[in-house]
């Protein structure tokens, strides 16, 4: 059974930064790619960033980018979401998932419980 717990997310303030964690067990993801979404309230789930277990490539949407990275260490099964130049609207409860390969949250089969991101401005 499959087990991914995030970690990491808390108040911030605009500008600031956090670091979220996702620590798999249950299995070891020698391919595919993790994911992170996040989802605020009345919106749809929406795709941040995925990184490849095997290549580390990366993908990030747009509202994102340069912003945020994503990294893995596959020794300790964990994948990071480093979160820099926060603002109000990355206000969300952030979820890392596995087992799918595409920006779409549907494509993926395993979900964490999520960790919530407020940023106040």
């Amino acid at each position: 059974q499959v087990q991914l717990v995030e970690s990491g997310g808390g108040l911030v303030q605009a500008g600031g930064s956090l670091r979220l964690s996702c620590a798999a067990s249950g299995r070891t993801f020698s391919g595919g790619a993790m994911g992170w979404f996040r989802q605020a309230p009345g919106k749809e789930r929406e795709f941040v960033a995925t990184i490849s277990w095997s290549a580390g490539s990366t993908y990030y949407a747009d509202s994102v980018k340069g912003r945020f990275t994503i990294s893995r260490d596959n020794a300790k099964n964990t994948v990071y979401l480093q979160m820099n130049s926060l603002k109000p609207k990355d206000a969300a409860v952030y979820y890392c998932a596995a087992g799918g390969v595409s920006s779409y949250y549907w494509d993926y089969d395993y979900w964490g419980q999520g960790t919530q991101v407020t940023v106040s401005s």
